[in-house]
């Protein structure tokens, strides 16, 4: 296991600078690293609700193509990252299962906005994550979670196609296990709501 992975942060006090703090939900299909993602980068640890995934799943849970997954979110994942000292980023992420999508409409309450995490062994199981997030006008950017046994040769290009997602959507590459990764895709984020803001500002 990656080391960013396995050693979870202990109790980080939030700085009395911060004055801002951004709701962000992590979305995507079943097994494609949303509990990773939050885990890597979080700066607490991590408020996970994961459970061992038992026989009564079989048939429920699509698990093909993920031998080696054994637990599975059944609520949702909460950490905090500190991206400078006035900006905090509350990181929320959306259980996979389809039984759970009920759960996502509640978590994009008083969300800024999203990130869509895509396996390109499973493109199709992020259709309904892009769905709804344009069904509630939330901004997002998408990233696409590079395994190391994804033997897939998807550009970036044939993904945006696959997922019918407009040009002005980010769409970039990462590693959800590497910290370094994972803030990546989160200051995409920022920089995209920024833009969105900015530009809303300018219109007459």
């Amino acid at each position: 296991m990656d080391s960013a992975v396995s050693e979870l942060p202990g109790r980080t006090p939030l700085d009395d600078a911060a004055e801002t703090g951004l709701k962000i939900v992590v979305v995507g299909g079943f097994g494609v690293g949303k509990t990773t993602l939050v885990r890597s980068v979080s700066e607490i640890r991590p408020l996970n609700t994961e459970e061992v995934m038992t026989q009564a799943g079989v048939g429920v849970d699509e698990t093909d193509g993920m031998v080696a997954k054994t637990t599975t979110t059944v609520a949702f994942d909460f950490g905090r990252i500190s991206l400078n000292e006035r900006m905090v980023l509350y990181l929320f992420g959306a259980p996979g299962q389809e039984r759970f999508w009920f759960l996502w409409d509640r978590l994009f309450s008083g969300t800024l906005g999203a990130v869509v995490l895509v396996d390109t062994r499973r493109v199709s199981d992020s259709w309904y994550a892009v769905d709804r997030l344009e069904h509630h006008r939330t901004p997002f950017v998408v990233a696409v979670n590079r395994f190391d046994n994804d033997t897939s040769s998807f550009s970036l290009d044939e993904i945006r196609q696959a997922l019918s997602l407009s040009d002005d959507v980010p769409l970039i590459d990462c590693d959800a296990r590497v910290r370094s990764s994972g803030k990546h895709v989160l200051i995409t984020l920022v920089d995209h709501l920024y833009e969105l803001a900015m530009a809303r500002e300018m219109t007459p």
